[in-house]
């Protein structure tokens, strides 16, 4: 009896696709940053996957930008939130205009990073940039929304005292930009600068009125602002360079998983800037664990 014969393509081709299965097969490794939001995100993105059927390792808050992006680069880790403001550091592009255009900088990173064999998913509204928030009993008596409002609000001569970093105070990208762009000036009196001045001690500072500061120098995601009662005035000018949370992946990976996708999309649509200040408070100020905290706000989504 003859042997049936296999032409060397027909080998080549069943080898090839035995690996595409087995790829297929290898659990996506998530990461996050070490800080709160990273903790929260990461959960998010964990548990989303594992209910769409995706099998998941995860290395969550494995450390700092730098640490995160290596990894990632290096096929250590598959996916990771990062922000879209960060590609001005990524690809030395500090300078241009495009990280104050919500759509541009997510084009911009989405492009270059694709060279890169990575894939930036859809990004979340929130925005965790530079901002100045005020008391929320301030916000209310005076109706201010945005910074437009604030400079009316000083031109008036109202009471107004900000706590910020003496790096937010001093950097041409910070407070003199917002100076400068909304036509208002601080004097020494009206600012408390702090050492160190995280967004922690601003906020508790603006909580607690500390030497008559009803203001604070926060980021626009920062967990603590609702529970302080703090409002972030909107940047209506894009002052600021946008700082859009979003999943990153490597390319290979999402070829292997093409449903993480649709998962983290839908997802991510729904993280507005109040709902991640709210988890994020969840776990800063309330002590809750991410995993509960992102748990809980999946379910909701299902409601």
């Amino acid at each position: 009896m003859q042997r049936p014969l296999f032409s060397l393509a027909v080998i080549a081709a069943a080898v090839s696709l035995g690996a595409t299965s087995l790829q297929a097969q290898e659990p996506v490794t998530v990461s996050s940053k070490i800080d709160t939001e990273g903790s929260v995100l990461g959960e998010l993105i964990v548990q989303r996957l594992e209910a769409g059927g995706v099998e998941v390792e995860e290395r969550l808050q494995l450390g700092a930008t730098s640490i995160v992006r290596e990894a990632l680069l290096a096929g250590e880790i598959d996916l990771y939130p990062e922000y879209t403001g960060n590609g001005a550091f990524f690809f030395d592009m500090t300078g241009s205009d495009v990280w104050h255009d919500a759509q541009a900088a997510y084009e911009t990173v989405r492009e270059r990073d694709a060279e890169n064999g990575l894939t930036w998913l859809t990004p979340a509204a929130a925005n965790n940039t530079w901002a100045i928030s005020v008391r929320g009993e301030l916000a209310r008596d005076h109706d201010l929304a945005t910074l437009e409002d604030l400079a009316t609000y000083l031109e008036e001569g109202e009471t107004f005292k900000l706590a910020a970093s003496a790096e937010f105070v001093e950097s041409e990208q910070a407070l003199p930009a917002f100076q400068e762009a909304y036509g208002f000036t601080l004097g020494d009196d009206q600012l408390l600068v702090l050492s160190g001045g995280n967004t922690a001690s601003t906020m508790r500072a603006a909580a607690q009125q500390t030497s008559g500061v009803n203001a604070a120098m926060t980021y626009g995601t920062d967990g603590g602002l609702k529970a302080l009662d703090l409002v972030v005035l909107e940047d209506t000018l894009g002052v600021q360079p946008i700082y859009q949370p979003a999943p990153v992946v490597r390319s290979e990976v999402l070829e292997a998983w093409p449903e993480i996708d649709d998962l983290l999309a839908s997802l991510f649509a729904a993280l507005d800037l109040d709902t991640l200040q709210r988890l994020n408070g969840e776990v800063a100020v309330n002590g809750r664990s991410p995993a509960d905290v992102a748990a809980d706000f999946l379910a909701e989504l299902k409601e």
